[in-house]
């Protein structure tokens, strides 16, 4: 029994380094960790900040739908926020959860 759970632990173990990609430690001794988003360059970067506001001021404001007929350069690009929260969205992680499932239920996909 000791063996299988040494076997299983060490199996974690790998699945934990070969899945966990999203979250990077700050350092050793920290308990935050880091998430990367990708962006092209920093004009992309400062577009969807300014446009993630932006979402934020219409979802404030009754009015809101004025911002984009007054003024096409203050219009949201929905897709880069759309592709941005995608990049949110940890699938290595939920794809180790599954992993994790199986291997708890005897089905593991991943052989060793």
């Amino acid at each position: 029994m000791e063996a299988d759970e040494t076997k299983n632990l060490d199996y974690l173990r790998k699945l934990t380094s070969f899945y966990f990609q999203t979250l990077k430690p700050i350092d050793a001794k920290a308990e935050e960790n880091i998430a990367q988003i990708k962006f092209q360059n920093y004009l992309e970067l400062g577009c969807v900040i300014t446009d993630m506001l932006k979402l934020c001021i219409l979802a404030l404001e009754q009015d809101a739908h004025k911002i984009s007929e007054t003024n096409k350069s203050k219009s949201i690009n929905v897709g880069l926020i759309l592709e941005t929260v995608l990049q949110l969205i940890p699938m290595d992680e939920f794809e180790f959860l599954s992993e994790i499932n199986y291997l708890l239920s005897g089905d593991s996909t991943i052989k060793e």
